[in-house]
């Protein structure tokens, strides 16, 4: 049952996020072992964090956004879905050297690092920071999920994905669909493989990345 008409008054609504919610939680589901620790980078609204907490209990979630505007969204997500397995949100910009930016750092490594639908409204620099900073916190058999849209070589653009790229860099010309050859290229740098892909609906990508190259 959608949510929108019980948050549009109370705190942020991300209607793309709750039509994907799902689909994305299948594969983390099956991706998944039954318990673990996890970070959502730019959270947004906590619409993800919280669907993806109730469905995985075993799991402890933090939440983080570059800024706290929508920290008490999260929040109010959390609460609708009664959840106690998500911890207070922290700032995290991907390009400090330090993760969190502010209150305690990290000590522990996550098994999970999940981020989406970031890397497309953010300078490309922040790709680089993303992937070093995954490479820095990830587990020893710990995975980044990044989903979005992506351009691919070799495959046909969607029209609604080559409209979305010009609108983003006309609101913005450090904004854009990015190559998928080229965040790979980044996040190898990083020490990052692309494992697995996955084709979502809407045209957007799932993709693992992990320590070990894929097998030839």
């Amino acid at each position: 049952q959608a949510l929108e008409p019980i948050f549009m008054q109370i705190a942020s609504y991300s209607p793309a996020a709750e039509r994907n919610r799902q689909p994305i939680l299948q594969v983390l589901s099956a991706l998944l072992p039954p318990t673990g620790r996890a970070l959502e980078v730019a959270s947004g609204t906590g619409q993800h964090v919280a669907w993806f907490a109730a469905a995985l209990p075993g799991w402890t979630w933090q939440p983080s956004d570059a800024q706290d505007a929508q920290f008490e969204a999260i929040a109010a997500w959390c609460t609708e879905a009664g959840v106690r397995n998500v911890l207070p949100p922290v700032l995290l910009d991907v390009l400090e050297p330090r993760w969190p930016h502010q209150g305690p750092a990290f000590d522990t490594p996550f098994d999970l690092i999940y981020c989406a639908n970031m890397l497309h409204i953010a300078p490309w620099a922040c790709c680089a920071g993303l992937m070093q900073g995954a490479a820095r916190h990830l587990a020893v058999n710990g995975r980044l999920v990044t989903y979005g849209p992506y351009l691919e070589n070799g495959v046909p653009t969607a029209p609604s994905n080559r409209d979305f790229d010009a609108s983003l860099r006309e609101r913005h010309p450090a904004w854009g669909i990015r190559r998928l050859e080229d965040v790979a290229q980044v996040a190898a740098a990083a020490g990052l493989h692309l494992a697995a892909r996955h084709a979502l609906p809407a045209n957007n990508l799932l993709l693992v990345w992990n320590r070990q190259p894929s097998s030839p």
